[in-house]
């Protein structure tokens, strides 16, 4: 019995941030969340499809107390992020090799979980069958909408794309994440407390919205706020994954003290490249920044 599965291409990551040198990395959305569930307490399982060589890039997050099921392909995902201004969420992104969506045989049979959390960073991974199937089997489902705003391009490059199918995935879905860019391509407003009101219409439970100044909630009729505080933004890749992460993690002890420990978490996080690699100590002194407020 696992709390929270995460299921996503795991991917090595070529990372060129403005001004600065390049970095490799082992990366992805799965990743990111992956990493930081275990060390909120969580039981944390991971679904991935991958190339047996590349097994190694799974071993932190076995360290950190993840169980791995995967399944042997002939590529392992490879992207690229380029960041071409000052402005962090102005991102230029290319997966340049993927081996393609999921399917319910990548699924272990009998997997028990309180949560999935469909965690990919591209159109290649999930299918909207995959997800009617996935709710059909009776799981709880969470999903980053980028796995299908985010459309590889013929150069490979990703390009955003509004989704046609966004009503009915949003009516499976117990928590949809979204990132500002998303939220006003799939909804037509930047106003984040009004779109996560709109996600939340179309029938998703919880709707959690990051952005480059923090995050917004909308759960149960009501819109939340609480403010990042990282002092630099050299590891904002994987901001949303990892916000995303902290919440499911906590979730358990309400949904405003979830946002709250998100919130902290991730401004702990963004200090350093990579995954998470704080402690919870730090996350929780971090906690006595962040103020949750009420959005109109």
């Amino acid at each position: 019995m696992f709390d929270i599965t995460f299921i996503g291409h795991i991917c090595r990551d070529e990372v060129f941030p403005f001004g600065g040198a390049a970095y490799v990395q082992a990366g992805s959305a799965v990743l990111c969340g992956a990493m930081v569930a275990p060390r909120a307490g969580a039981r944390t399982a991971a679904v991935t499809r991958m190339h047996p060589a590349d097994d190694g890039l799974l071993d932190a997050a076995r360290a950190a107390g993840v169980t791995w099921f995967v399944t042997p392909c002939a590529t392992t995902t490879a992207a690229r992020v380029v960041h071409p201004s000052a402005n962090v969420d102005e991102r230029q992104l290319y997966v340049l090799d993927d081996p393609g969506p999921f399917t319910m045989a990548d699924v272990p049979t009998g997997l028990q979980t309180g949560i999935i959390h469909l965690a990919g960073i591209s159109d290649h991974e999930f299918t909207l069958d995959f997800l009617r199937a996935l709710h059909a089997a009776g799981y709880a489902l969470s999903l980053d909408f980028q796995s299908f705003v985010r459309v590889i391009g013929p150069e490979r490059e990703i390009v955003f794309s509004d989704v046609p199918a966004k009503r009915e995935i949003a009516a499976l879905l117990t928590v949809a994440k979204l990132d500002v860019v998303e939220a006003e391509l799939l909804t037509g407003t930047r106003d984040l407390p009004r779109a996560a009101r709109i996600i939340a219409d179309w029938g998703a439970r919880e709707v959690l919205i990051t952005e480059a100044r923090g995050a917004t909630l909308a759960v149960d009729g009501a819109v939340y706020t609480a403010p990042f505080t990282n002092r630099t933004q050299v590891g904002r890749t994987g901001r949303g994954d990892t916000t995303i992460s902290a919440y499911l993690a906590r979730r358990a002890r309400g949904p405003v003290e979830a946002l709250r420990f998100a919130a902290a978490l991730v401004s702990v996080k963004m200090e350093t490249p990579g995954p998470f690699g704080g402690t919870i100590a730090e996350v929780e002194a971090r906690m006595g920044e962040i103020v949750v407020g009420n959005a109109k």
